[in-house]
């Protein structure tokens, strides 16, 4: 004889309905492991008795896990598709969601800055302390990386100005040595200038004595040389006598 079709209404009876609860409920979860065994299927079941007390099933490792990936799935199709009541649901749950994130970003700010500790625990002291260290050791990093950079820029801007330097003073001094021939050039022009102006007069040309014949040539040619010297060196009057009438003369 078969098994009748049970109505499917509350059952008023306590015991009953306790003993239904049960024995469906054990099924229901062996069926949930036999469809993930046999389909490869991620199954997550939560139940709730009316006494409250919780039996949930997983098949993953990770309720939370599966949870999140429904919540995904299930706001990826009502973004697709918003409505007015969607959005004002969405809204509702994803603003106190919000609230506690902003809340405990703003006490993680605080823990980190020094204050509020006294409710952390000593493995929450120390998880912020080494966030704390990891933090301080990336900002060494960086900065030394600037402070590398900063000083491989100086050292190019120094390199260039003493080329810079180096450069200007070669053009110094091809400058001065230019200006210091020029001013020996100027004083050698100066120097044989100076020395055409001083030079004496060409002295008269010598007179050219021819030895006496006679007796006492000697004394003769000596004297006359004597008086034409002192005729010389007399000034010279309004009759200008020439030399050789002055030699027939002193005869």
């Amino acid at each position: 004889m078969g098994r009748g079709r049970v109505q499917l209404r509350r059952i008023e009876n306590k015991i009953s309905r306790q003993v239904t609860f049960s024995k469906r409920r054990t099924g229901l979860l062996k069926k949930a492991h036999e469809i993930s065994v046999l389909c490869d299927a991620d199954v997550a079941l939560i139940v709730f008795s009316n006494k409250g007390k919780l039996f949930e099933y997983s098949s993953d490792s990770s309720m939370e896990r599966i949870i999140e990936r429904y919540e995904q799935h299930s706001y990826a199709e009502r973004q697709l598709v918003p409505t007015d009541s969607e959005s004002q649901a969405n809204w509702s749950l994803e603003c106190p969601k919000l609230w506690s994130t902003i809340e405990a970003l703003q006490r993680n700010l605080r823990n980190f800055m020094g204050e509020e500790l006294d409710p952390l625990s000593l493995r929450d002291l120390q998880l912020l302390e080494q966030q704390i260290d990891n933090s301080l050791r990336r900002i060494r990093t960086r900065k030394n990386k600037l402070m590398l950079e900063s000083i491989s820029e100086l050292q190019k801007k120094e390199k260039t100005l003493q080329d810079q330097n180096k450069m200007l003073a070669e053009k110094l001094k091809v400058s001065e040595k230019m200006q210091t021939e020029h001013e020996q050039r100027e004083l050698q022009n100066l120097a044989q200038n100076s020395s055409s102006f001083m030079q004496p007069p060409p002295s008269p040309p010598a007179t050219i004595l021819f030895p006496s014949l006679t007796i006492g040539g000697n004394y003769q040619a000596k004297e006359r040389t004597n008086k034409e010297v002192e005729a010389q060196s007399r000034p010279s009057t309004n009759t200008v006598i020439p030399p050789w009438m002055l030699h027939h003369v002193n005869r």
